[in-house]
């Protein structure tokens, strides 16, 4: 999904992912934020966080209190970001269907992120369906970043092959 790609408009909006500041912002959205994986509604809400980050789509961050904790297992693993700290990986497991590492947190989060604190974020590519309101998202290309591609953003989206050092 990298590249100059044009999804098109919702109501004459649309973002540049160029125009995302670095190091990154956390907002709220009111938008409807519903995660699925095997025909299970794992994670919905209204309470999301997004980050914005330049070159990124968005990642929303979903709060623990709005997503089904019985589905969640606790996976191997640390990775770190130079903005928000040390993060924390997290497998689904429903009806004996597995998705390793399919979220991820931040138990401890840098002072400029603390409002993402119990919250997680999911990517994409490693459960079946996500959506922003009623729009099914695009996973962001790349086994590292979680960004959600919606029709209202402009590109080109790092995640590709030969993007990571963007």
């Amino acid at each position: 999904m990298s590249g100059n790609l044009d999804l098109g408009k919702i109501d004459g909006h649309r973002e540049s992912l160029w125009d995302y500041p670095r190091p990154p912002r956390v907002e709220p959205t009111t938008k409807l934020i519903r995660v699925i994986f095997n025909e299970q509604v794992i994670a919905e809400t209204r309470r999301a966080l997004r980050v914005l980050e330049t070159s990124h789509p968005p990642v929303y961050y979903i709060p623990v209190t709005d997503i089904r904790s019985d589905c969640l297992k606790p996976a191997a693993g640390q990775t770190f970001c130079e903005f928000k700290g040390a993060a924390n990986y997290w497998s689904l497991e429903v009806n004996g269907k597995v998705s390793l590492n399919a979220a991820w947190s931040y138990a401890n989060p840098a002072p400029n992120f603390r409002v993402i604190k119990d919250h997680l974020a999911f990517y994409a590519s490693r459960v079946d369906e996500c959506y922003v309101d009623d729009e099914r998202v695009i996973p962001q290309e790349g086994d590292f970043y979680g960004g959600w591609i919606t029709s209202d953003l402009v590109g080109p989206f790092k995640g590709g092959p030969g993007t990571r050092g963007w």
